[in-house]
């Protein structure tokens, strides 16, 4: 049975990335297969960098199966439409706001200054007054025309084109989890890149070990019925590959694996 190797939250992190791979390639050679759980922007310095290389790796026939995150999804969405919401955020902060990461997506397109925000009360949707660069202050729709100018369209089509999940006999990988007892075709999309309540409590068994991300941790974690390989990346801590051979995990470092145990 060949190894699956399975990547985290990323958020930006190119270096940490290419240190995943290297790792991946010392343990399973260059040919791998790498499943990639989604959030690929956001807070770290070089969403462009991520993509480039996952989009690479892809056109290069790579076996790489890249999800969608929930910030994907964001980014994707304010580049189509201007979006700069999601009811799911429950904090109402915008997606500009270096808290959600999206001013540093922006960043690593060349969109790069400061944004201004409305004051925000409690339970309200924080809206942008003015964006701040080199060339002056200008309203939200010049920035978001901006970065509709700076960002390539290949790489929104590639986030729209992504699977919400992937499959092997042993494994079913996706970005945020499942809702117990429901299957998975009549698994609501919002909830494959958003879920916490109600998945992250549960001890149900899914028939599969849920592979996923999207909960940062300190470290990645297996829970029995499922593994949490988002290790906190986005917070600057490591970017930690894992290994799946049938259910058995591994993580992987620059001295090779360490078993990863319930």
């Amino acid at each position: 049975m060949a190894p699956i190797y399975a990547i985290g939250d990323i958020h930006g992190q190119k270096e940490m990335l290419d240190n995943a791979l290297s790792v991946i390639a010392a343990d399973g050679g260059e040919d791998a297969e790498i499943i990639f759980l989604g959030d690929y922007v956001d807070r770290g310095p070089d969403s462009r960098g991520v993509i480039d290389t996952l989009m690479a790796g892809q056109a290069a026939g790579k076996p790489w199966t890249c999800l969608l995150g929930n910030h994907d999804r964001f980014f994707a969405r304010f580049i189509r439409e201007g979006r700069q919401h999601d009811p799911r955020v429950k904090s109402g902060l915008n997606w500009l706001n270096p808290r959600l990461g999206g001013a540093q997506t922006l960043a690593s397109y060349g969109v790069t200054g400061e944004m201004h925000f409305a004051e925000q009360k409690f339970g309200e949707i924080e809206e942008l007054q003015h964006f701040e660069s080199g060339a002056g202050w200008v309203a939200p729709a010049a920035l978001i025309a901006a970065a509709q100018a700076a960002v390539p369209g290949d790489h929104i089509a590639f986030i729209e084109g992504l699977p919400l999940w992937h499959e092997t006999e042993n494994l079913l990988c996706v970005h945020a989890g499942l809702r117990p007892h429901i299957s998975l075709e009549h698994q609501d999309p919002e909830d494959l890149i958003w879920i916490r309540d109600g998945f992250l409590e549960t001890d149900h068994n899914f028939g599969q070990l849920v592979v996923h991300g999207h909960t940062a941790l300190d470290h990645p974690e297996h829970f029995g019925n499922r593994v949490d390989l988002d290790g906190g990346a986005g917070y600057g801590r490591p970017l930690v590959p894992a290994v799946f051979e049938g259910r058995k995990c591994w993580t992987l470092t620059d001295k090779g694996r360490v078993p990863l145990l319930q």
